[in-house]
């Protein structure tokens, strides 16, 4: 190509010098030697020469060349047309058509820049001709400059199939090099042929390799036994072998076919293919075919199966093969109508275990959890580790409900059994819920659902017991999935609102607070009782937002009393657990101008069981702040006088309980409130006592020394208006007095 440009340019030169000006035709002709150069050697840089493709990106950047140089050549017809005579004009048209033509071949692997060209220049020039000669001239020189076009196409086309049968053959030759070259790798794919009668022939180096013989000895021998080693004197072959005995046998065509093999005394797994042979008179001859040892990749294959279905830490199956177990165990239920089960374990007071001593602990402890379950099963019971704290165990057979039972409790009481790790003695508990198929579910899912179903029973029991799923469980679940979707759209919703429920003194019953409830009437459901839905707002998180929105309810709320009372507010475990929880507090007083000796925020012991330190640092922030605290249902879970020791609560409540064993004169429930009483006494605090319901009660605890007291006696939980009422008449009764 760049040769026939700088000839066709100096051939021009000379045909114009008499023409026009040196200067003119040495610029023309340095412009020419430039595209065509750099054309060129961008063509042969190493980025286009040694690819072995090209992106399509690279191949329409070439039209662009094609137009550049186009672009140049038109210069002359347009030029010399003007201004030369008629037999210089005659040698230009001879020029110009023999470079078109040699660059229709030449370039013909870069069809796109060769037909730019072509059709630039050739263009160009039936323009020229329409002017100098008339239409017949300038059709002419069309229908030329098309047919170069076309086989220009056509060459490319050809260069382009040339191309891609060399790939083709170079990878056919890529393959054959692999199976034949042995010298390169004696542990590589292999060649195998056998005769009518399945001796080998012409045994290639790499199969005798493969063998662990030499090519001599194997000659002749039989396929088959040379495969079974050992075996073929018993005849105990395996099922691999069997079926390939069966191939051969048929004269049957195979591939992908997993054999073991015994070279050396040493089990190998092969994989092999074949195809049966014909002479040319179609007479039978035997078998060819390849084969690879795949022992190592079988290996590997195996350990990521294992890896996939078994738990790396405790060794037990994991949730993908309980989960297949189950579905096989279904499956023989349905055919044989018997019933298999499904036990879920949940481990009880685990999270403490992590939580306190760090996870290197909890997974040792983790193990010996899987070696006690492991150790109570049979070989028709499978158990595994769903993931966590979280055990299984699939019974295929669940037809002795008496051994179910005993299985339960045994797990109950060897997982109960205490843990020496460390040097630290660890007690635990477990919770168990079983689901027996295809009675509690046709299904594999739906039976783990129910096993779930029924271990959510058995913790909302307080653990270390085992429930069996029962049908109304899904009725419960139902509710629970009702209820948590309509209380996501509650808050927006505007349906929740407070209640405030007076707080009085005991002494000459005159208010000093309130207590903010919070309360959901949804449009459909109709009141919707606390106790159901603050666990599921706990349970799903909702507790955050919506305890942030009754905080900045109550403050906005208290700030309008004209009675400096307090009013206090429950905090749940989990919003103290919220990292901006302390933020929301300082901003709802800040919003509200509720002075914060004002807001009261109730928790209650529980805080303290599941959060420990961190729960106390957050009251602190607390604290520091002006805020009260009071420590609410006191002596009705896991008390512990370290709560009080290392928090500063203002005030103590009595949980409702004990106030109705006292007026029932149970010496216990009196004996409580007494020593809760002088306790607070002793800290500084005040003590509140819940459920007042008569003047008897009101009396007996003022008489056992509460300071305050709140009830229905007093008052039940009011509506905003009536709260706001009855600050007002407290207001005006202060005033008076």
């Amino acid at each position: 190509m760049l040769a026939t440009n700088v000839i066709g340019a100096a051939l021009v030169i000379l045909l114009a010098a008499r023409i026009l000006p040196p200067w003119a035709l040495v610029g023309w002709g340095i412009v020419i030697a430039a595209v065509s150069a750099t054309i060129t050697f961008r063509r042969l840089s190493p980025t286009y020469l040694l690819a072995p493709t090209a992106p399509i990106e690279a191949v329409q950047a070439t039209a662009l060349e094609g137009i550049a140089l186009g672009a140049v050549w038109s210069v002359p017809p347009i030029i010399l047309s003007i201004m030369a005579e008629m037999g210089d004009s005659l040698g230009l048209w001879v020029i110009l058509p023999v470079l078109m033509t040699a660059s229709s071949v030449a370039m013909a692997a870069l069809p796109l820049a060769t037909m730019s060209f072509l059709a630039l220049l050739g263009g160009t020039i039936s323009i020229v001709l329409a002017f100098a000669s008339g239409p017949l001239m300038a059709a002419t020189a069309l229908l030329f400059t098309l047919l170069l076009m076309i086989g220009c196409f056509s060459r490319a086309k050809s260069l382009v199939i040339i191309r891609a049968n060399e790939i083709a053959l170079a990878e056919r030759d890529e393959t054959v090099s692999l199976l034949l070259n042995e010298e390169e790798d004696q542990s590589a794919d292999w060649l195998w042929e056998i005769d009518s009668a399945k001796r080998i022939v012409r045994a290639s180096p790499r199969f005798a390799y493969a063998v662990g013989m030499d090519p001599v000895t194997i000659n002749k021998m039989p396929f088959l036994q040379l495969l079974a080693g050992s075996a073929w004197e018993s005849g105990n072959f395996s099922a691999g072998l069997r079926i390939l005995a069966e191939k051969l046998k048929n004269r049957e065509a195979f591939r992908d076919l997993v054999v073991p093999v015994q070279i050396n005394g040493v089990e190998r797994w092969w994989e092999i293919a074949a195809t049966p042979r014909t002479d040319e008179t179609g007479k039978f001859i035997g078998f060819r075919g390849v084969g690879s040892d795949i022992t190592e990749a079988r290996a590997s294959a195996d350990k990521i199966s294992r890896m996939a279905r078994f738990d790396a830490l405790t060794g037990l199956a994991n949730r993908l093969l309980l989960t297949e177990t189950l579905s096989r165990a279904m499956a023989d239920a349905e055919r044989w109508n018997s019933r298999c089960a499904f036990v879920m374990i949940d481990l009880d007071r685990f999270k403490a275990v992590n939580d306190t001593l760090g996870h290197p602990v909890g997974d040792r402890m983790l193990i010996q959890v899987a070696d006690r379950l492991r150790g109570l099963v049979t070989d028709r019971e499978m158990v595994g580790r769903l993931g966590g704290d979280e055990f299984a165990i699939v019974i295929s057979d669940a037809s002795d409900s008496n051994r179910i039972e005993r299985l339960a409790n045994a797990i109950i009481e060897a997982i109960a059994q205490p843990y020496d790790i460390d040097q630290n003695i660890l007690y635990i508990g477990a919770s168990l819920g079983m689901a027996i198929g295809p009675r509690d579910g046709r299904t594999t899912e739906m039976l783990i659902r129910s096993a779930d179903l029924a271990l959510y029973r058995s913790k909302d029991a307080g653990g270390n017991v085992c429930h069996v799923y029962e049908p109304q469980l899904h009725a419960v679940a139902e509710e629970r999935r009702v209820l948590e979707m309509a209380l996501r759209k509650a808050l927006p919703n505007g349906e929740l609102h407070l209640n405030y429920q007076p707080v009085v003194s005991a002494e000459t019953g005159a208010l000093t607070g309130f207590e903010a409830l919070l309360r959901w009437t949804h449009p459909e459901l109709g009141n919707i009782s606390p106790v159901k839905f603050i666990p599921l707002a706990e349970d799903t998180r909702l507790i955050a937002p919506i305890g942030e929105w009754v905080l900045r309810t109550a403050c906005d709320e208290a700030a309008r009393w004209d009675y400096p009372v307090r009013v206090a507010v429950n905090v749940s475990p989990v919003q103290l657990t919220t990292p901006s929880f302390v933020n929301v507090v300082a901003s709802a007083l800040a919003n509200s101008g509720l002075p914060p000796d004002r807001l009261e925020l109730e928790v209650t012991e529980s805080v303290f069981l599941h959060e420990g330190a961190g729960a106390i640092k957050v009251l602190e922030k607390i604290l520091a702040l002006g805020v009260k605290l009071s420590l609410d249902d006191f002596g009705t879970g896991y008390s512990s006088l370290g709560y009080l020791s290392r928090t500063r609560f203002s005030s103590i409540k009595i949980d409702r309980s004990f106030v109705q064993g006292a007026s029932k004169k149970v010496p216990e429930a009196i004996a409580i409130i007494r020593a809760v009483v002088a306790l607070a006494q002793s800290l500084g605090m005040a003590t509140t006592a819940e459920g007042v319901e008569t003047e008897e009660e009101h009396r007996m605890v003022y008489e056992l020394g509460c300071t305050k007291v709140q009830g229905y006696y007093f008052g039940r939980p009011l509506p905003v208006e009536e709260a706001r009422a009855v600050v007002n008449r407290a207001a005006r009764a202060q005033a008076a007095a």
